[in-house]
């Protein structure tokens, strides 16, 4: 049965029909098209196809990019980038010094004792000799 309906589908899409443009006063025939289902689809995808990469070519190489919302200049970006490093750079510094008058506030008031380092170090020209 699909085998039908496909040989059914093929063969109208490659019926033959006329397409004729005729002046409406003299009846006159101005212009003749023999056209198929077929050639009228790959004729409009073609068109379709050409006008949609004309227009992103006209967007990717024009300056009509810079309109589209979000997209800006290379300069922009680049200072962009700048900022968000200077940034973070500000905000680790900032950390550090927290940090550093946390320790000191602690040392300060004595709340807390400071922690001293107990790993024993080991030097080779102290050591005790037992001979």
């Amino acid at each position: 049965m699909s085998n039908l309906e496909i040989n059914n589908t093929l063969k109208r899409l490659r019926n033959s029909y006329r397409l004729v443009v005729m002046n409406d006063d003299t009846y006159e025939e101005v212009v003749t098209f023999r056209l198929t289902r077929f050639s009228v689809y790959i004729g409009l995808s073609t068109i379709f196809v050409v006008l949609v990469g004309l227009t992103i070519a006209l967007i990717a190489f024009s300056p009509i990019k810079y309109y589209i919302p979000g997209y800006g200049t290379r300069e922009s970006r680049t200072a962009l980038q700048v900022l968000k490093i200077r940034t973070d750079s500000l905000e680790q510094a900032i950390r550090y010094k927290e940090q550093y008058l946390e320790g000191v506030k602690k040392v300060l008031s004595g709340n807390s004792p400071a922690q001293l380092d107990t790993i024993p170090v080991n030097l080779p020209g102290t050591e005790a000799s037992t001979e």
